[in-house]
């Protein structure tokens, strides 16, 4: 994992940065429908899950793209990461509690699903906000709501405003119009990704998921 540190003079988004990190501070977020009707017969066909499937397919598209890894390291350095792990919500029944997990990003989907299920085998019944020890900063997060729907969602962060990485929350699909969709709300800070960013995202989502081939 590596960290390259920006160099603000020559920074195309010195301006948007300044003005939407320190003079009008902002973040925000877009909840989306996601057409999964195409793939959720395929998984169930091959026995694959589609949570770690969603995961891999929204880590994905967070590696293609610069605005979705860049983040403040510990010695203030505006900066990127040359690549992002998933850090994921799996829920304790017994409980009623949930726990992290990170899994180690491949773009292979059938490596990183593998990652996802060694991991869930040894940290999947560990309790604790945090079930797999954190080895490096380089994580964005991803949670799940699989007991209902939703047509809006916002997380109000007290420090969220010296936050840069995306945050993502999916819900629990349904059927509308001979369709699946799943909610899906995406939460970014305005001084490094604006919604020319956040839409390419989800369209690029959207056309990874119904071109997806196992």
């Amino acid at each position: 994992m590596k960290f390259n540190i920006i160099d603000k003079i020559e920074w195309q988004r010195k301006e948007y940065f300044e003005h939407y990190y320190s003079n009008v501070p902002c973040t925000y977020s877009m909840t989306v429908e996601v057409d999964i009707t195409n793939v959720l017969e395929e998984l169930k066909i091959n026995g694959l899950k589609l949570y770690p499937f969603m995961i891999y397919c929204i880590s994905k598209i967070v590696n293609r793209h610069r605005e979705f890894r860049t983040a403040i390291d510990d010695k203030n350095n505006i900066g990127y990461y040359d690549v992002m792990n998933p850090s994921f919500t799996i829920f304790h029944k017994d409980t009623e509690t949930f726990s992290t997990i990170w899994t180690e990003y491949n773009n292979d989907f059938k490596v990183f699903y593998n990652n996802y299920v060694e991991d869930m085998e040894q940290f999947g019944d560990a309790k604790g906000i945090v079930s797999k020890p954190i080895k490096e900063e380089n994580m964005f997060t991803i949670s799940s709501i699989p007991w209902t729907t939703f047509k809006g969602f916002n997380l109000n962060l007290q420090k969220g405003y010296d936050y840069l990485l995306p945050i993502f929350t999916i819900g629990k699909y349904y059927n509308q119009y001979e369709k699946i969709l799943m909610p899906l709300s995406v939460q970014v800070h305005h001084s490094v990704c604006d919604g020319f960013h956040v839409s390419r995202f989800i369209n690029e989502l959207q056309d990874l998921i119904m071109e997806f081939k196992i």
